[in-house]
């Protein structure tokens, strides 16, 4: 009993190194690739403009980037969620009303039949092209910038998750009506579960397109204290570093975006078989 009680704690001890060294290597094999590919594009940008001494109104280096970033951080930092503002609320309006809409879909299929064929062709029109009539109708304030991205979001939403909602394990359907289940429990215990997988990657490509459509909306006008107004105004004066410099505040607005999606579908669903991979390497 007594070489039990002193060798547990040992044992434990023992497996919580190689717990730590399979998560690092997973985080490696998944992560590294993409910082490696960044490091050298970065300098074989910078590299390229110092062989060829390119002016800097037409390529800056990347380390005249960073210094304008880190010496008018706080303005673009301020500028950047002005405009992550007004990407958020497209983006809430617009996923929204695609799940909703996807959900109506499922109970009345006339709906889905109506706006699936608007969405297919929504994709082969560029939804920026609507940006100055969406300044006519909603002003030139936030309200166009979040009719644009909400409309960016909207049928990619609604596309993925009316497929996840429909995408249902074979027979499990037939299942639940052979049993009698009212469509209440059908919806929350089969259709729900299966379509999160399908919601979480249509908020992440959300996730992107909102940052895109805010900062190309704001192109078309609004206060001088948004990222896509900056990145116009600098640019066409030729002061293409602090353009860039706000182009790399976006980026990052995204890439957090983006991945605090990520913890959130990592939380609301722990059991999915992509999370549950690293435990098992």
């Amino acid at each position: 009993m007594t070489h039990s009680v002193t060798t547990l704690p040992e044992e434990l001890e023992e497996l919580e190194p190689e717990g730590l060294g399979a998560s690092i290597a997973h985080w490696l094999r998944r992560y590294f690739p993409s910082i490696l590919v960044f490091i050298l594009v970065t300098a074989f940008w910078e590299g390229v403009v110092r062989l060829f001494n390119i002016n800097v109104f037409l390529l800056p280096a990347p380390h005249a980037i960073f210094q304008e970033f880190a010496s008018n951080y706080a303005t673009l930092l301020e500028y950047g969620m002005n405009t992550f503002r007004e990407a958020l609320g497209g983006f809430a309006v617009g996923c929204s009303l695609g799940v909703l809409v996807a959900v109506i879909a499922i109970r009345w299929h006339m709906l889905a039949d109506l706006l699936l064929p608007v969405a297919v062709a929504s994709n082969s029109i560029p939804i920026i092209a609507f940006a100055p009539l969406a300044i006519v109708w909603f002003g030139i304030d936030a309200g166009s910038k979040i009719a644009i991205v909400a409309l960016m979001c909207f049928f990619p939403t609604m596309i993925s998750t009316f497929r996840g909602l429909t995408s249902l394990p074979p027979g499990a359907l037939d299942l639940m009506r052979s049993y009698a289940a009212p469509e209440k429990d059908i919806f929350l215990k089969l259709r729900a579960p299966a379509a999160l997988p399908y919601v979480f990657n249509a908020l992440k490509l959300s996730s992107t397109l909102s940052m895109i459509g805010a900062i190309v909306a704001e192109f078309f006008g609004g206060s001088v204290k948004l990222l896509g107004v900056y990145i116009k105004t600098e640019a066409s004066i030729l002061h293409t570093t602090q353009a860039w410099a706000a182009i790399i505040v976006a980026c990052l607005l995204g890439i957090l975006f983006y991945l605090a999606i990520s913890f959130v579908e990592r939380l609301v669903m722990p059991w999915h078989v992509s999370f549950r991979e690293v435990g098992h390497e």
